[in-house]
């Protein structure tokens, strides 16, 4: 999906139904519901699901548990603003 269609696609009531767990899950913290959110990708496997979760945890200011996350993720949380790691996200799992 590219980044055009995301941002549009954000006047809908659900996500596209060909997102992957993690673009869901942005498209839900995109609408500000950052429980939908965390319940689409709590149990996801993976690195990729698992730095979703990271900011997650990062948004709600558990930082210990966002912590825990950027490590299953293999990425280390960075100096960045959260606007700027969901933008970062959505540059790297979109096309």
């Amino acid at each position: 999906m590219q980044r055009q269609l995301f941002e549009s696609s954000l006047e809908e009531s659900t996500p596209p139904s060909n997102s992957s767990k993690e673009i869901a899950a942005l498209w839900w913290l995109k609408k500000r519901n950052w429980q939908k959110a965390h319940d689409l990708i709590d149990r996801e496997p993976g690195p990729d699901c698992a730095w979703v979760h990271a900011l997650l945890h990062r948004m709600e200011g558990d930082e210990r548990n966002a912590e825990y996350w950027y490590a299953r993720s293999g990425r280390q949380r960075g100096m960045s603003t959260i606007g700027q790691e969901i933008d970062d996200m959505l540059d790297y799992f979109l096309d």
